[in-house]
């Protein structure tokens, strides 16, 4: 460097501490401390992964055409009434590359009904679940008693298609999470749902890894995370717990063995956990075995499904009823579209633990 002229020596000194600073500005992951510092704040919260009932999939809830805030209203309506504070809303890239502001907006449109009834909101920005391919415009009608025949994925296998798709896909996350980055109403970010699901596996660890790094950058006053879901999935599995700002995680299991996973996660983690989908009645998951053990140890309960509708997700994920009956019992879901309860006894027991009057 000593034969440079001073001008380009200044140049080089200027260049090293700007990127010095850009790398200081780029957030680190929260500490335990910080994150129990966080929780500390925060109350005790039930709710449910939402969708209005006349959306069959993230499409077409967001898009300009089928964006429905009466019905988003009734729904969110029938949550607050037994109690509900949170919800968990699925979001897609292609509604917002199809119509960047607009989207924005709608979100805005969202979070203000979600306020008015108290609720705050999770925002999950990728998904490995159901079908890989998706198009804008009409979306398909439920197939008869399937399970979430129309939900898809988040970018699904385009991405390992059309590798080019990943600069899209950083603009799309950074333009999210910086128009909401200091937003009140919305309690974290969870970054991928069940990354390396549809035998994806560590296929998407690259997406999963960017994602994290992209959300750093932005650095959002609310916590990042993606929940653990699948723990023989090992490399992803422990990337998500290093990288989690908070503990997310799924369990669909029994009160025995999803108080063991638990246990077992606040122990090693150290930090709070929030349960972002739980409740499958015929696999043993209910409300009364599980929801006061969550509030007992002040993990956040998310269930999936609050209204039933054209998800399908009353059905079982393995049982279809082809016929589109009404299964004995449901899989999934709290309401009727009338608001009437599919257990008026399980909505009692929401109300007593959420201390709605």
């Amino acid at each position: 460097m000593k034969n440079l002229p001073m001008k380009c020596v200044l140049l080089l000194f200027l260049l090293s501490a700007a990127l010095q600073t850009n790398a200081q500005a780029e957030r680190a992951v929260w500490s335990k401390e910080k994150a129990n510092e966080w929780y500390q704040k925060v109350p005790w919260m039930a709710g449910a992964n939402f969708y209005p009932a006349n959306a069959i999939n993230q499409l077409e809830m967001w898009q300009k055409e089928t964006f429905d805030p009466v019905t988003i209203n009734r729904d969110l309506g029938y949550a607050a009434g037994i109690g509900m504070t949170v919800m968990r809303v699925y979001l897609h890239h292609l509604a917002w590359e199809t119509d960047k502001e607009g989207f924005l907006d709608r979100m805005k449109q969202y979070l203000a009904i979600a306020d008015k009834h108290r609720i705050k909101t999770v925002f999950v920005i990728f998904d490995d679940c159901w079908n890989d391919t998706y198009k804008p415009g009409l979306q398909p009608a439920p197939k008869p008693g399937i399970h979430n025949s129309g939900w898809l994925q988040d970018p699904g296998k385009l991405l390992h298609t059309e590798p080019a798709l990943i600069s899209t896909l950083e603009a799309y996350v950074k333009a999210v999470l910086t128009a909401f980055k200091h937003d009140k109403r919305i309690l974290l970010w969870d970054v991928y749902n069940e990354p390396g699901n549809s035998n994806y596996g560590n296929k998407s660890m690259p997406l999963l890894q960017k994602v994290f790094a992209w959300g750093r950058a932005v650095n959002p006053d609310q916590p990042l995370s993606a929940g653990v879901w699948n723990f023989r999935l090992k490399e992803l599995t422990q990337y998500q717990l290093d990288n989690s700002d908070v503990i997310t995680y799924h369990d669909y299991t029994n009160d025995d063995s999803h108080f063991r996973v638990a246990d077992s996660l606040a122990r090693v983690t150290g930090k709070p956990l929030i349960c972002t989908e739980y409740m499958a009645r015929t696999r043993g998951s209910f409300f009364k075995n599980i929801l006061p053990g969550l509030k007992e140890r002040k993990i956040i309960a998310i269930n999936w499904g609050l209204v039933a509708g054209k998800s399908n997700t009353i059905y079982a994920w393995d049982t279809p009823m082809k016929d589109g009956g009404e299964p004995k019992v449901w899989f999934h879901d709290i309401f009727r579209q009338n608001g009437v309860p599919y257990d008026p006894a399980e909505t009692a027991l929401i109300k007593s633990l959420t201390g709605k009057r």
